[in-house]
């Protein structure tokens, strides 16, 4: 009796909570509510004392539970205790692991996120996908918590996962090496031109604002006059440190007309909020270029949104993914923890940025911000005409200086520039880890050597270190003995991004991020286009 009074009592304070917080009777009948909460208590018992077999009434909960997520909204959801406890964890402090935010949904392990700078995320591993074997056994049935078992282990070792991704027939197949997580905001804060700065933030989180704040004292010190902001594969997280972030860029307004950076819409008028900006920043006055993709989500959406609305400078890249959605956690007395929409945010210029959901399943949903068919180039006027991008589905609405853009589908840019064009076996080398794995067999042999020379010379490492034709002969062999094929029209098509990512992995190892980026940056096309496109960033922020 007391196991089942324990589960009783957590489900009630879950359905009572949200009641509070949503304001109780002013916005729900009590009496439904508890005819309702009575129906499942009911239904519980019955299911305990009578039901075939001996049942888990946990895992009846919680599959209650999320069956009435499932009515709500993509991204309302429920965090068992030990889910929610890792997930507190890694967002304070480092783990060794895959680098995964994992919950089970009907049996199937899903990914919730991955994680900024660890290693799923290098492999393009996205949010959403379903991981079906771990190591060769099958994951399907596996709770969170045995899974997350099995993808945790000491740094270094590996472990194969194979996923099931919406809008792709066959499994994906990847071998993570696990490494040390480090929790952080910013992967990287570097120089890449004499006055050119670059940050890399890979999610907002408690700690985002001050990290970037250090980050660009850091690049002023070093004669940073222009910006590139890289919000690439960011998710988001949370909402005030991207309003934080947004207004380090923009001036406040007057006390009768304040600058908007984002505002809020929910069925009470208690949950909703308004932020405006306020002036004293340095960098008001900073040239600035937004770089964002379809898996910038949220957060991420609402500073581009800011930024493009004020016309504070130019957003770069293919269409952000489109949440507009705002919610709220409730953590519970036995650990477990509801995170669910409490509300809608609007762009300054009152767009939302949401992407409709009504009447398709999560598959479908979540597979419409990778399909999307763009044209690049120039759309600073966002025309509807201009079959640039989808965002002309949500009502028309305009920037400050009058340019005209759409809501409804995510944060269509300004200048839309595809990722790299990959052929399907580099894509397999990827996925794979064959570059990981080659650059460590290789350092075995020639790390010593690459130390002694290069040492603590970075820059002489990217300006004289060349991936030979002999190193890109020993990786096909490396490959070969792998089982892996490969096209040679697809091997030598992508022939400088592979000797890109065999240096880029080189650079890693001897230096991390800031081995790293600088070299895959030079293979990007989307931050090359945003080099060339800063004195447009000038022009249409009126900084001339």
């Amino acid at each position: 009796m007391k196991k089942k009074f324990s589960l009783w009592t957590v489900v009630t304070l879950m359905v009572l909570g949200m009641i509070i917080g949503f304001g109780g009777n002013a916005l729900i009948s009590a009496d439904n509510i508890y005819e309702q909460l009575n129906k499942f208590k009911d239904i519980l018992v019955l299911a305990d004392k009578f039901y075939v077999d001996t049942v888990d009434t946990r895992k009846l909960t919680e599959g209650a539970i999320n069956g009435m997520l499932e009515q709500l909204d993509p991204h309302s959801v429920y965090f068992p205790p030990r889910v929610f406890q890792r997930t507190s964890e890694e967002m304070q402090g480092n783990y060794e692991g895959v680098g995964l935010m994992i919950r089970t949904l009907n049996d199937t392990v899903m990914v919730i996120e991955p994680m900024g700078g660890g290693p799923s995320a290098k492999l393009g591993i996205l949010s959403n996908d379903r991981i079906v074997k771990i190591n060769d056994s099958t994951a399907i049935g596996l709770t969170s918590e045995r899974a997350s078992q099995r993808l945790r282990g000491p740094k270094g070792t590996k472990v194969k996962v194979a996923i099931s991704r919406p809008g792709i027939s066959e499994l994906l197949e990847y071998e993570i090496t696990r490494a040390e997580i480090t929790i952080t905001s910013i992967d990287i804060a570097t120089m890449v031109t004499d006055e050119v700065g670059y940050v890399y933030v890979n999610k907002f989180s408690q700690k985002t604002n001050q990290e970037l704040a250090r980050a660009l004292q850091l690049l002023r010190g070093q004669g940073m006059k222009r910006l590139i902001l890289d919000l690439r594969m960011n998710p988001g997280g949370i909402l005030e440190e991207a309003v934080r972030m947004a207004d380090l860029f923009l001036e406040g307004g007057t006390k009768g007309k304040p600058r908007t950076i984002v505002y809020t819409k929910a069925r009470s008028a208690d949950l909703e909020e308004s932020y405006a900006a306020n002036s004293g920043d340095l960098y008001e006055k900073l040239p600035l270029i937004v770089l964002i993709n379809n898996a910038s989500a949220s957060a991420s959406e609402i500073v581009a949104g800011a930024i493009q609305d004020w016309d504070r400078g130019l957003v770069v890249g293919e269409t952000s993914f489109g949440k507009g959605l705002v919610q709220r956690q409730w953590p519970f007395n036995d650990g477990s923890a509801l995170r669910m929409t409490i509300a809608r945010y609007y762009t300054p210029s009152g767009r939302l940025i949401q992407r409709s959901y009504e009447g398709k399943d999560k598959m479908a949903y979540q597979r419409e911000a990778f399909e999307r068919e763009e044209l690049e180039g120039e759309n600073l006027q966002h025309r509807k005409d201009s079959n640039h991008g989808p965002d002309s589905s949500g009502g028309v609405y305009y920037t400050a200086a009058g340019r005209v853009v759409y809501g409804g589908g995510g944060i269509t840019p300004d200048y839309i520039i595809k990722p790299p064009r990959l052929g399907k076996s580099t894509e397999n080398l990827l996925r794979r880890d064959m570059f990981y794995q080659f650059a460590s067999s290789y350092l075995d042999g020639e790390g010593q050597m690459l130390r002694s020379t290069y040492g603590a010379e970075r820059k002489k490492f990217m300006q004289s270190y060349t991936i030979t034709p002999e190193i890109v002969d020993s990786y096909q062999k490396f490959v070969k003995t792998k089982d892996i094929s490969i096209e040679e029209k697809d091997f030598a098509q992508d022939l400088s991004y592979i000797k890109a990512r065999l240096k880029a992995e080189v650079a890693r190892a001897l230096w991390g991020n800031e081995g790293w980026y600088p070299v895959m940056l030079g293979v990007d096309p989307q931050f090359q286009k945003a080099l060339t496109l800063l004195p447009e960033a000038v022009k249409i922020a009126k900084l001339e």
